[in-house]
């Protein structure tokens, strides 16, 4: 969880087009998702190996201020952490 709060706080981070559309889709606010990211918990269970890639992608899950639940997936290249997806788990 460190090197996602050190990716922000650098300002090092980016949003895959797909988490660009979820934010849009389900009315979450990039203040929302770093809140989330510096606030939430790491679910390991969710993390998944992408092979085809030749990386992790790791599952944060959290509450944002009014207590909506996301879950972020996120993945690390050399340079910056990319933010894959956003799911909204409750209204």
């Amino acid at each position: 969880m460190s090197r996602i709060s050190e990716c922000i706080d650098a300002g090092q981070y980016r949003y895959f087009e797909h988490a660009e559309e979820r934010i849009q889709q389900r009315k979450v606010s990039r203040l929302e998702v770093k809140q989330v990211l510096r606030s939430g918990h790491h679910e390991k269970s969710k993390d998944v190996f992408r092979e085809e890639y030749g990386n992790w992608c790791y599952s944060v899950k959290g509450r944002t201020v009014d207590k909506r639940v996301l879950r972020i997936a996120v993945t690390f290249d050399e340079n910056e952490m990319l933010i894959v997806t956003v799911i909204a788990l409750s209204k």
